[in-house]
């Protein structure tokens, strides 16, 4: 993921970057992971449509 969110812009890439700099790639990944599934839940509990908000 580090290495396709580099030249990206948008909010989730951004704040990946900033993870790994802040607490390292292996506890970034981590913490992607988590809020990908947290995401996935909402989506599918719900019945809702992702937006990229």
């Amino acid at each position: 993921m580090a290495i396709h969110a580099k030249p990206k812009e948008d909010k989730l890439s951004l704040w990946i970057k900033n993870l790994i700099e802040k607490r390292g790639f292996n506890k970034a990944i981590v913490a992607l992971a988590n809020k990908l599934v947290r995401i996935a839940w909402v989506i599918v509990a719900k019945n809702e449509s992702y937006r990229t908000t």
